[in-house]
């Protein structure tokens, strides 16, 4: 692996939906998110990583340093058993190893950070008590994402749908079609904030250059691999990135947040937004503080 971040990062993403669900809520029968006192439509942090790791197994294929730890239909406890199994030790020798190696807890770390992306990226809490105890430790990420908002309120939309596949037998005798619902946001453009810490890349989990270009061009094209009918039309926009020429930053996030804006392009126009072209997106370059270059992609 490459030598670890040197710069501290912010960075806004933009992304938008058309007549589909961007991130169910199980609470309220997987309608979209909605934050009840403002109507800002939400899509969780959780939802956005989810993402991310799809594209990187996409294109990575599980090649070396690059598998992915939270995975569907892989157990956790499988993956931290390989830990030890190239470190040799196991669930009943640990313990007394890990004496004779007081090291031996930041091997086997390190191990697990070397082979996936995503404990190098978000972190990871590696410990499970379950019949046989399997301690990889604790990892915190460099990378973080906050809950993504829509810039406007969403109306979710309730959609009854048809289809011409009976379930049974028995149905099948008494109707022809069978009745469903789906939820839809008409229209939504979102704004996620997210930062990185070259800090606990190099302390923490080795987070590289090489990772960050990855991380890049995977939440750019997060969406482009996972489209469903749920989902209908997903896009990242713009992804606006603010780099700080030291480690521990030359300025608060929240002023460089405070330089993305995004506007309705009429704003005298009372009717919803239904495109991105609806909107302006301006970052105020010259006002940003003295140490921090600004890169719009997209």
């Amino acid at each position: 692996m490459s030598e670890p971040i040197k710069n501290r990062y912010e960075f806004v993403i933009l992304f938008d939906v058309e007549n589909g669900n961007p991130n169910g809520d199980p609470d309220a029968g997987n309608m979209p998110r909605v934050d009840p006192e403002t109507g800002l439509g939400i899509v969780t942090d959780v939802c956005l990583k989810r993402k991310i790791r799809n594209y990187v197994e996409t294109v990575k294929e599980d090649s070396a340093g690059y598998r992915i730890y939270v995975k569907d239909g892989v157990p956790l406890n499988r993956s931290d058993h390989e830990a030890y199994v190239a470190l040799e030790v196991d669930e009943k020798t640990v313990k007394e190893k890990k004496k004779a190696d007081p090291g031996l807890d930041g091997k086997i770390r390190d191990w697990m950070c070397a082979n996936f992306y995503d404990i190098r990226t978000f972190g990871a809490v590696m410990t499970t008590f379950v019949k046989a105890a399997l301690n990889c430790g604790q990892v915190r990420g460099p990378v973080q994402l906050g809950f993504a908002r829509s810039v406007e309120p969403v109306v979710p939309q309730e959609v009854t749908v048809t289809r011409v596949a009976i379930t049974t037998e028995a149905d099948a005798e008494k109707k022809g079609t069978e009745m469903g619902r789906k939820y839809i946001v008409p229209y939504g453009l979102y704004r996620c904030e997210g930062y990185i810490s070259a800090n606990l890349a190099r302390k923490s989990t080795g987070f590289s250059q090489e990772d960050l270009k990855l991380l890049w061009k995977a939440i750019l094209n997060m969406f482009e691999h996972d489209h469903s009918a749920a989902r209908g039309k997903m896009a990242v926009r713009e992804l606006i990135v603010f780099q700080h020429d030291s480690e521990l930053g030359c300025a608060p996030a929240w002023k460089l947040f405070e330089a993305v804006k995004v506007a309705r392009k009429n704003a005298d126009d009372p009717a919803p937004a239904r495109s991105y072209q609806d909107y302006v997106v301006s970052v105020d370059e010259a006002a940003l503080p003295a140490g921090i270059t600004c890169q719009r992609m997209g």
